[in-house]
């Protein structure tokens, strides 16, 4: 008897973000030869009898796409299938009538970095929620408020630029579990330091900004390795959406835990979280995708698709600080992050505060004003990604698509803060802090991924030389707002250095423009 057989072949102008379903039925007859383009370029010709094939896989950029499959099935033998769609290539046994299909490896990276960047920032968050009831508890003055609220950043600012160096090499894996080890402790020991002396509660928030100072260069590193370039702003956009929804999870189950349980049940609750995430990072992730015993041969090719592979560096050897520090686009990265993060900082630390003293909502009313925004920021920040992605993909310079994400980022925060200063209610003031935040989130397909596409060897490190910057105006920023009239302070403290750093993103893309691009150094 003949073999039966179905033979697929992509073609050139192949587009992943279309559906296509193949259902072939099982009545064809013998001499049946027949072909047909499928709306995403495929080719598909089938020769003798066919069996129904189906199966089903999940883009960045599509809520689910359906692709054909290689199916042979010979008299006597067992039934397998063959995927060669987005880089897949395995034999996987039918189930029923349908082919079961893995999802890519690096979807799995994306989804558990979106997992953790929301529960950092969730940890983050419950110190600004629960100090309100603590303030009351212990009797601490608005300015010593300013003091504890900061005291996160002491730590923060020293490990971005530590943290970044062992990232770039010893990988971001294996820092980044140590970083969610060590601060799901420090989360989980706030509440007795609280009880137990103001001195401790301020070294265990300092020793948990130490070690949630990774997270942001593990990140960076991370997704430059597993990702190429056209997929790259949508993969930050999902892992800072984690990050984002991380304060609408603090905000809304704070209030909730501390009324029902006590100051202790929300640090309990996330200090858990971190060790069950730990249980499956561990396990499931390598630092480089060249590493992972689980990604196919043609899923790597297409991760490495326009990189460059740059030279090996010895583990024991510093990166080139004077080097990276000679550059302008450095500072213009530096500068662009003292600019988001002067704000940024202020509406993490103080918008519960600012509710509950201006408006004078109860706490639960301020945390549910305060969840909106971060909520609607998450999602602003994946559009932006998409988009940048889809710009790039239909033929716009990187350096166009990055300044036009930035300018977004840094015009539009600017504008609305100027409009809180004349709200009169606090669901307006809701509004115009949502419309800050929303704007804001562009800019992380706009500096924040500058920085893997100008230094990608050293992309963890620079993150951290930024970061330190960035944290240092956010403590200024963040004690600045305790000593002055808060409602004045949220509406101006952003504006001044906001049209300043807009400036320099546009000479940082000017210069990377002009420098060109090499192995090591890209960009310099």
């Amino acid at each position: 008897m003949a073999a039966k057989s179905i033979l697929l072949q992509s073609s050139s102008s192949s587009s992943t973000n279309n559906k296509l379903s193949c259902c072939l039925s099982s009545n064809s007859q013998s001499s049946l030869i027949e072909s047909k383009t499928t709306n995403v370029g495929f080719q598909r010709r089938f020769i003798g009898k066919a069996a129904q094939v189906k199966w089903e896989s999940f883009g960045l950029n599509s809520l689910r796409r359906r692709e054909p499959a290689l199916k042979k099935k010979e008299r006597g033998a067992a039934v397998t299938v063959k995927c060669t769609a987005e880089g897949i290539e395995r034999r996987m046994p039918l189930v029923g009538e349908t082919a079961v299909v893995k999802i890519p490896e690096r979807f799995k990276v994306v989804a558990l970095m979106a997992c953790v960047m929301c529960l950092c920032n969730a940890d983050r968050v419950v110190m600004s929620v629960a100090v309100v009831p603590l303030a009351e508890k212990l009797g601490w003055s608005s300015s010593f408020l300013g003091v504890v609220q900061s005291s996160f950043l002491w730590g923060y600012i020293f490990s971005s630029v530590i943290g970044g160096a062992l990232v770039d090499k010893y990988g971001g894996k294996r820092v980044l579990a140590w970083g969610v080890a060590l601060w799901s402790l420090a989360t989980l020991l706030t509440p007795w330091a609280a009880n137990h002396s103001t001195i401790a509660l301020l070294a265990i928030r300092a020793f948990f900004g130490l070690a949630e100072g990774v997270a942001l260069p593990s990140m960076s590193t991370l997704l430059s390795r597993w990702f190429p370039g056209n997929e790259r702003a949508s993969a930050v956009g999902i892992s800072m959406a984690g990050f984002h929804l991380g304060n609408v999870l603090g905000l809304i189950l704070t209030p909730i835990m501390l009324s029902s349980i006590g100051i202790s049940g929300p640090f309990i609750l996330f200090s858990s979280l971190g060790v069950l995430w730990l249980s499956s990072w561990l396990f499931k992730v390598t630092s480089d995708p060249r590493e992972s015993p689980f990604v196919s041969k043609t899923e790597l090719q297409l991760i490495q698709t326009g990189k460059i592979d740059p030279p090996p560096t010895n583990k024991g050897e510093m990166p080139p600080i004077r080097l990276l520090l000679s550059k302008l686009p450095t500072w213009a990265i530096i500068f662009a992050n003292i600019t988001n993060n002067w704000g940024y900082f202020v509406l993490l630390s103080w918008m519960p505060v600012y509710f509950k003293t201006v408006f004078n909502v109860n706490l639960k009313q301020a945390a549910w004003f305060s969840a909106v925004p971060w909520g609607t920021m998450a999602i602003s920040g994946y559009v932006a990604g998409a988009v940048s992605d889809s710009l790039i993909k239909s033929g716009y310079s990187i350096t166009l698509v990055r300044k036009i994400m930035q300018s977004i980022g840094f015009i539009g925060p600017g504008v609305s803060l100027l409009c809180l200063n004349f709200a009169k209610s606090p669901a307006v003031a809701a509004l115009f802090i949502t419309a800050a935040l929303s704007f804001s989130s562009f800019s992380q397909a706009g500096f924040l991924l500058n920085m893997q596409d100008i230094a990608p060897q050293y992309a963890g490190f620079l993150h951290g030389i930024s970061n330190s910057a960035g944290t240092l105006a956010a403590i200024i920023s963040t004690i600045g707002t305790a000593l002055e009239t808060i409602h004045k302070a949220m509406a101006l403290c952003r504006n001044p250095l906001k049209m300043f750093g807009l400036m320099l993103t546009g000479q940082m893309d000017r210069e990377i423009k002009r420098l060109g691009k090499r192995p090591i150094l890209q960009g310099f």
